[in-house]
C-alpha cells in the first residue's frame, strides 16, 4: 500500500521531532526479575545518573516470571518512541526464547539493542574434597570417576546448565545436572559435598572461594575477572566454547530512533564513568565495557547463536 506523499512526510517529521525531544516524561525500564535481584540492582545503581543525564524520572518496572519473557514480551510490544525499555540480559534475551517451542519474540528482530552495560561471569567451583586444582585436573578426575559426576547451578536453563552441556558434550563427559532454585541452596550442597561441582555465578561463591570452602577452576568469561584475578578464564585455557557470560544492557522495541538511541548510548555511558556506579558494579561483579550500539547488537546475535545448541541438548522448556 502506497501512502500519499503528504502522510509520509508527516509522519516521518513526527518521528524526527520525538527523536529531537526525547524525553519529554518519564522513562520506564522494564527489569524482567523480582525487586533484589542483581538485574534489579542494576537496573537501580544506572537510573540514577541517567535521570540526571536525560533530565526525566527513570522509572524501574518490575516484570518477572517465564525465564523473563513476560517482561521482555511487553517491552518488544512497546511503542516505539523510547518511554519504555529493558533492561535487557542473558535469560530473556540469549536462553529463554530457545526454550519455548512458540517464542514470544525474536530476541534480536524484535528489539533495538541500544546500550552494554557489562556482564557477570560464572565460575566452575570444586568442594575441596575434589584432587582436581585446573581445568585439565578436573576433566580428568570427571572421566576416572565410575559414577556421572553431579553438577549444581542457579536453575535449569541458567548459564551454568548450559555451559555444564557444552562441557558434558564437548569432551565426552558423564556429568547430571541439578538444578536449583538459586545459589543459595546450591551452596548448602555444595559446601557439605553432596554434590562436588557448581557453575555458578563468580560474585556469590567469592566469599567461599576467599575463606577456602570451595576451590576455584575456571571463570567462563573472555578474560580474567578483577574480583578474582588468580582465577584463569577458560578463554585463555583455550576452551573457548566454554566462553559464557551473564550480559546487561538497555534495549527498546525495534524501531526506536537512531537519535534516541544515540542519547541512551551516550547517557549510559557517561553513567558508567561515574567513579561511584564504576566502584559499585564491579563490586557486584559486573565487568563493563564500551560497545557501540551495533557492536551490542553484533553481541546479542553471538550469544543467541552460541546458546541455541546447549538450550535444546538440556531438554530445558518454558
Amino acid at each position: 500500500m502506497k501512502f500519499p506523499t503528504f502522510i509520509v512526510w508527516a509522519l516521518a517529521a513526527s518521528t524526527n521531532v520525538t527523536a529531537q525531544t526525547w524525553p519529554t516524561k518519564p522513562v520506564r525500564v522494564i527489569v524482567t526479575f523480582a525487586p533484589g535481584g542483581s538485574s534489579d540492582i542494576v537496573a537501580r545503581l544506572v537510573a540514577i545518573p541517567l535521570q540526571s543525564e536525560l533530565g526525566q524520572s527513570i522509572i524501574v518496572d518490575n516484570k518477572p516470571g517465564a525465564g523473563g519473557t513476560i517482561g521482555a514480551a511487553e517491552a518488544a510490544n512497546a511503542a516505539a518512541d523510547g518511554y519504555t525499555l529493558l533492561l535487557s540480559n542473558s535469560a530473556p534475551i540469549s536462553i529463554s526464547p530457545a526454550m519455548q517451542d512458540e517464542p514470544r519474540y525474536d530476541p534480536v528482530k524484535a528489539f533495538t539493542h541500544a546500550a552494554y552495560i557489562g556482564s557477570v561471569a560464572n565460575v566452575f567451583v570444586v568442594h575441596p574434597s575434589v584432587p582436581a586444582k585446573n581445568m585439565a585436573e578436573l576433566i580428568a578426575w570427571m572421566k576416572a570417576e565410575k559414577n556421572p559426576v553431579n553438577y549444581g547451578s542457579g536453575g535449569i536453563g541458567s548459564i551454568g546448565h548450559l555451559v555444564g552441556e557444552t562441557m558434558k558434550k564437548d569432551y565426552g563427559l558423564r556429568m547430571e545436572h541439578v538444578g536449583y532454585k538459586g545459589s543459595s541452596p546450591m551452596h548448602n550442597d555444595l559446601l557439605s559435598g553432596t554434590i562436588k561441582l557448581a557453575i555458578d555465578t563468580l560474585p556469590q561463591n567469592v566469599p567461599f572461594i576467599k575463606d577456602g570452602k570451595l576451590r576455584a577452576i575456571a571463570v567462563t568469561s573472555p578474560a580474567r575477572a578483577p574480583m578474582a584475578p588468580d582465577v584463569p578464564s577458560v578463554q585463555e585455557l583455550g576452551q573457548k566454547k566454554l566462553v559464557a557470560e551473564n550480559f546487561l544492557g538497555i534495549s527498546g522495541p525495534a524501531g526506536l530512533p537512531r537519535e534516541v538511541v544515540a542519547r541512551i548510548h551516550a547517557a549510559n555511558k557517561k553513567a558508567l564513568a561515574d567513579p561511584k556506579v564504576a566502584q559499585r558494579l564491579a563490586e557486584l561483579g559486573v565487568q563493563s565495557r564500551d560497545m557501540t550500539p551495533e557492536q551490542f547488537t553484533a553481541f546479542v546475535a553471538d550469544q543467541v547463536r552460541t546458546f541455541q545448541a546447549p538450550v535444546k541438548a538440556s531438554g530445558a522448556k518454558l
